[in-house]
């Protein structure tokens, strides 16, 4: 992920790919909200919420970094492939486990 965002950067410097670079910091933000959501808060429904919206926020990333870099792009999509098993993931402990998850 630092050598996709580095990859951008290098490509056009920060005023030059300002709105991908600050997408990107975005999605990091939401992937450390989803571990609070979910392990500290117990907020099984909200962690599901935010972990779709993390996968929309990394699909945006990579199209931004696309247009600027095909590598940096490329390098973000296991990164794309983790989410989309961990929003699978996060439903299913989520529906199993009600009690503890709210």
């Amino acid at each position: 992920m630092a050598v996709s965002a580095w990859l951008v950067w290098r490509a056009r410097g920060f005023t030059g790919a300002r709105s991908a670079l600050a997408l990107f910091i975005a999605q990091l933000a939401a992937n450390a909200l989803w571990s609070w959501l979910f392990f500290v808060w117990h907020q099984g429904g909200l962690a599901f919420a935010e972990v779709l919206l993390l996968w929309c926020m990394i699909a945006a990333t990579v199209i931004s970094f696309w247009r600027i870099s095909t590598l940096a792009a490329a390098l973000l999509m296991p990164y794309l492939a983790w989410v989309t098993f961990a929003s699978a993931l996060t439903f299913a402990v989520w529906k199993l486990n009600p009690g503890l998850l709210g």
